[in-house]
C-alpha cells in the first residue's frame, strides 16, 4: 500500500458500507479501485465474492492486469507472452456492465420468454430489422430512415422506457412513427429469440424487477460491489447496481461529476450527485491531487469548471508545480487555424525532440478535422483520425460471423445475410417469399431453409441453393462433438467455398490476399479464445466478440499505438492523456454546441464539462484556438468566441461574455 496519498489511503481503508470516491481527472482512481480490492482480500473477503464493474473492455482489462500484479492469480494475463488465462472461479469478477448482464441473462432469461441461446444483434442486424419494420408499417424513407428509428429506440431504452411509455412521451410525428416501430421491433426481436445491445441492460433490470428470486440469487453471488465511472451510468445501470448492492450495502462507486459528458447516450450526472441521498450513511472521499498535468493547466481547468453551479465541491491540486501557461490563439478562418496548428506541431517536432504520438488535436464535431487532415498531409506528418472503420464492420467479418451463428443457433438475420453469399441462385423475390411464409406460418427461417417446414413454391435452382446451404451447415453441426471450434469454422468456410466469394468481388490479387487475411483473423480470434477457456462454446465466443465490437475503445487503443498525431473528438479523448494538446474551434455554436444553447440549464453545463475533459488531457502544454470566420455553404460567416475562453481566463466580467450567455 506504499505510494498512496492520504485521500487514496482513506478510500482503500474504507472496507464496508456505501462509499463515494470523487476522483478528479488524473488523480489515480484505477489505482484506488485495485488497491481496495487487494485490501478486501487481505482482510478475509473471499475473492469470488468481489465484483468490479466498469464501462469498457480496456478499463476492465487494465484493472485485471493491475490486480494480478497485486494479488496474483489468473484474472489478468499470465505474462506478456502468453494468451489471457481463463479466470478462475475463485477470483474477483471484473467485468463491463454489458458482459455482466450477458452472464446473468444466459442463466435466467428463459423467465422472460427468451431462449437461453439468444442471439445478440449488432448494428447491422438492427438496421436490417428496422428496415423490415418500416416496410411493414408503410413508412416512407423520407419520413423515417432505419438509422433514425434505431436512434429513437436506443434513446428510449437508455431511459428505461418501453414502447407504450415512448408513445406517451412522443411529441413530433417522427417520434410517434418511431414509437409504433419500437413496439414491432421489440416483438420481432423476441420472436427471433434475439436481443440488442441496449436490451442486455433493460432485460436484466426487468428480470430483477419481475423475479425477486433471480435478483436475490444474483445479489447473493457477491458481498462487495465496486463501480468505476459511476457518473456515466444510465437509468438501467443505476437500478441494476441498487438491486445487487441493496442488502449487503458494501458499494463503492468511483467517478467524477465534472467529467459526465454522455447525457446523449443516457448517462445521468444526477446519479453521482445524489449518491449520499440514495445511501444516507455513505462516506465521501475526494481525490484532488492531479498527477497528470502541470499547475498552469490545472489552474485553467479549475477556473473553468467552477462556472458549473450543480456539482460536488472539489478543487484539483497539481502534483507538478509551475509549467508553461496555456496559449490561446485567434485565426482568420478554419483553414488558417489548421495550417497554424500544424506549423506549431511541426516546429515542436523539429526543435523540441517530440514524437508525433505526443500530440493530440481535439475538436467538438466530426465535421471539423477536414482542414487539419489537409494541412497534415501537405506537411507530410503522420496522423490518425481516431474512430475509423471497425474491424467488425468489414463485409468478410460479418459474413463469417453469420455462418458461425448458424453452427450455434441459426437466427433470421444471420440466415438472410449469407443465404446467397457466395451466390447460390437465390434471388430477392425468393427470399421475400421465404420471409412471407416464415411470418405467416410462424416457423423458424432455418426450418424453411432445411426443408423441415414446407417451403413456398421455388424453382429447382433455388431449391438446390437452399439444400446446399443446409447441407454444408448441418454436416459440420453433425460432427461438431468430435472437432474443436476452430476445426468447425475451417470446415464450414471450406464447404461453402467462401474464398470464391472473395475472388468474385475483388479482381486485384493484393485485395484478395488482404480480404482473405481478414477471414483468417476471425479464425485466429476463435483459436485464441478456445485456447484460453476450459469449456469454450461458440455462443460465448460470439458474445465476447460482439461485446468487444460495441466497445469503441477497442479499436481506438489499436490506433493510438501508432507513432502518429491523434485527431479526435473530446468525447473520444476521455480517459487519455498527451504531452501536448490542441483544442480547436472554441466558438459559440461549436463549443458549446448549438444544440446545447437551446437547453442552457443542462446542455451548457455538459458542454463545459466536455471542455474541462479536453483541457485535462494535456500533461505539459495546452494550446486553444478559434477562427474569427468559418464557412457555411461556401460563405465566410463571422463567429463569436466561446464563452469558455472567457471563463478559462477568468474574464466573466468582460461585456462580450455577457453577450454569449444571453444568446
Amino acid at each position: 500500500m506504499s505510494g498512496l496519498n492520504a485521500a487514496q489511503q482513506e478510500a482503500v481503508d474504507t472496507l464496508s458500507g456505501p462509499l463515494l470516491v470523487l476522483a478528479g481527472a488524473g488523480t489515480g482512481k484505477t489505482r484506488v479501485i485495485t488497491f481496495r480490492i487487494a485490501k478486501l482480500i487481505k482482510h478475509g473477503v473471499p475473492r469470488h465474492k468481489i465484483l468490479g464493474v466498469t464501462f469498457t473492455n480496456k478499463a476492465a482489462n487494465e484493472m485485471k492486469e493491475r490486480l494480478t500484479g497485486l494479488i496474483g492469480g489468473s484474472i489478468g494475463t499470465k505474462n506478456k507472452y502468453k494468451k489471457k488465462a481463463e479466470q478462475s472461479e475463485n477470483e474477483p469478477t471484473i467485468s463491463t456492465f454489458h458482459s455482466l448482464c450477458v452472464r446473468i441473462l444466459r442463466r435466467r432469461i428463459e423467465k422472460l420468454g427468451y431462449p437461453l441461446k439468444f442471439a445478440i444483434y449488432n448494428r447491422g442486424d438492427q438496421e436490417s430489422l428496422a428496415r423490415q419494420i418500416l416496410r411493414e408499417i408503410r413508412v416512407p424513407d423520407k419520413a423515417l430512415k432505419p438509422n433514425q428509428l434505431l436512434f429513437h429506440i436506443s434513446n428510449w431504452k437508455c431511459k428505461s422506457l418501453n414502447a407504450k411509455q415512448a408513445m406517451m412521451q412522443s411529441e413530433s410525428d417522427a417520434q410517434h412513427l418511431a414509437a409504433v416501430g419500437f413496439e414491432r421491433y421489440q416483438k420481432q426481436l423476441k420472436l427471433r429469440g434475439a436481443v440488442d445491445f441496449d436490451d442486455l441492460l433493460l432485460l436484466t433490470e426487468q428480470l430483477f424487477r419481475e423475479h425477486p428470486d433471480v435478483r436475490q440469487e444474483e445479489a447473493d453471488r457477491f458481498d462487495h460491489l465496486l463501480v468505476d465511472e459511476y457518473q456515466d451510468t444510465n437509468t438501467s445501470q443505476y437500478r441494476i447496481v441498487k438491486a445487487l448492492a441493496g442488502e449487503h450495502r458494501n458499494l463503492c462507486v468511483v467517478g467524477d461529476d465534472d467529467q459526465s459528458i454522455y447525457a446523449w447516450r443516457g448517462a445521468e450526472v444526477e446519479h453521482i450527485l445524489a449518491f449520499a441521498k440514495d445511501w444516507p450513511d455513505a462516506k465521501v472521499v475526494r481525490l484532488e491531487e492531479n498527477y497528470r498535468s502541470t499547475e498552469a493547466i490545472i489552474k485553467y481547468a479549475n477556473t473553468l469548471i467552477r462556472f458549473n453551479s450543480t456539482r460536488h465541491d472539489k478543487v484539483l491540486v497539481a502534483a507538478r508545480p509551475g509549467g508553461e501557461l496555456p496559449i490561446i490563439n485567434q485565426w482568420e478562418d478554419e483553414t488558417q487555424e489548421a495550417e497554424e496548428v500544424v506549423r506549431s506541431i511541426s516546429n515542436r517536432l523539429n526543435l523540441h525532440g517530440r514524437e508525433p504520438r505526443d500530440f493530440a488535436i481535439l475538436f467538438r464535431t466530426n465535421e471539423q478535422p477536414r482542414p487539419f487532415e489537409t494541412a497534415l498531409r501537405e506537411a507530410k506528418l503522420p496522423y490518425i483520425l481516431v474512430g475509423g472503420m471497425s474491424f467488425f464492420d468489414r463485409k468478410e467479418v460479418k459474413d463469417v460471423l453469420a455462418y458461425l451463428r448458424l453452427l450455434d443457433e441459426p437466427d433470421e438475420v444471420s440466415i438472410l445475410r449469407i443465404i446467397n453469399t457466395p451466390p447460390r441462385g437465390i434471388g430477392k423475390k425468393s427470399i421475400e417469399n421465404l420471409l412471407d411464409r416464415t411470418v405467416r406460418e410462424k416457423v423458424p427461417m432455418w426450418d424453411m431453409v432445411c426443408g423441415y417446414a414446407e417451403r413456398p413454391k421455388v424453382t429447382a435452382r433455388v431449391k438446390q441453393g437452399l439444400d446446399q446451404l443446409a447441407a454444408a451447415v448441418n454436416e459440420v453441426r453433425s460432427v461438431a462433438g468430435n472437432h474443436s471450434l476452430v476445426d468447425q469454422a475451417r470446415m464450414l468456410i471450406d464447404k461453402i467455398d467462401y474464398k470464391s466469394e472473395i475472388d468474385r468481388i475483388y479482381s486485384e490479387p493484393d485485395d484478395r490476399e488482404s480480404r482473405w487475411s481478414v477471414v483468417e483473423q476471425v479464425v485466429n480470434a476463435l483459436a485464441d479464445y478456445e485456447q484460453s477457456r476450459k469449456k469454450p462454446t461458440m455462443t460465448n465466443f460470439l458474445d465476447r466478440l460482439l461485446l468487444g465490437d460495441q466497445d469503441a475503445n477497442s479499436d481506438k487503443e489499436k490506433q493510438l499505438k501508432k507513432n502518429a498525431i491523434a485527431l479526435m473528438t473530446m468525447h473520444a479523448a476521455k480517459g487519455l492523456e498527451f504531452p501536448e494538446v490542441y483544442i480547436v474551434g472554441l466558438e459559440e455554436g461549436i463549443l458549446p454546441h448549438q444544440r446545447s444553447l437551446e437547453d442552457d440549464e443542462a446542455g451548457v453545463p455538459e458542454e463545459r464539462r466536455l471542455c474541462y475533459v479536453g483541457v485535462t488531457r494535456a500533461e505539459e502544454r495546452l494550446t486553444m484556438s478559434m477562427s474569427l470566420t468559418r464557412k457555411k455553404w461556401g460563405k465566410a460567416r463571422e463567429t463569436i468566441p466561446s464563452r469558455f475562453l472567457y471563463e478559462l481566463t477568468d474574464q466573466a466580467d468582460n461585456p462580450n461574455y455577457a453577450k454569449c450567455s444571453k444568446r
